[in-house]
């Protein structure tokens, strides 16, 4: 799945690129094609920045958690700075990187005592929980719809392919929504 991922991310990326070759065409396929390949491109950019835009508030949240709250209770945790790193790199990837960073905390959490490792996780779940309403909105301003038109989009494409349409549901809602726009149908 992760691979599957990196590989979307990676044609994602090209698509999002190919805009920076100049395309001469008369032709009535290719063309259409290219304006078919252009929106998905854009869709693919306008949700990307926004999963960077929330990756860097995740990191900020989990940085105060652990270089603010946790010391404020005389916890030390060691890695702070890795496992703040890793928020964000992993925060990157929508949902999985939450779970993977997490994980990471919760395990370092462990080391230091099991208290600390529940606080951690019941911390991480209120602020992740919370945060899925926030990513609807960032993304959903950046695709011009509203919160809940994308966690239905989400739920469906969940429904339809797995966890996989998650990943995927932002970028095809944007593309379609797109579409039917310009046809006048929305």
């Amino acid at each position: 799945m992760i691979g599957h991922i990196v590989i979307g991310m990676a044609v994602g990326a090209m698509v999002a690129l190919h805009e920076a070759l100049p395309i001469k065409t008369n032709r009535p396929l290719a063309r259409e094609l290219v304006e078919r390949i252009t929106r998905l491109g854009d869709a693919f950019r306008r949700v990307v920045f926004a999963q960077v835009q929330i990756s860097l508030i995740n990191t900020l949240l989990t940085g105060i958690y652990l270089a603010l709250v946790l010391p404020s209770f005389g916890v030390n945790l060691p890695f702070k700075t890795m496992l703040i790193v890793v928020t964000f790199i992993t925060g990157l990837l929508p949902v999985v990187g939450n779970l993977i960073s997490n994980f990471a905390i919760v395990v370092v959490s462990l080391s230091y005592s099991f208290n600390v490792a529940i606080g951690s996780l019941l911390f991480l779940v209120v602020i992740h929980k919370l945060e899925y309403f926030l990513n609807a909105h960032i993304i959903g301003s950046r695709i011009d719809c509203h919160a809940w038109e994308l966690l239905l989009a989400m739920l469906a494409m969940e429904a339809a392919f797995g966890i996989s349409g998650v990943f995927a549901a932002p970028i095809y809602y944007a593309y379609l929504k797109d579409e039917l726009g310009d046809r006048g149908l929305i």
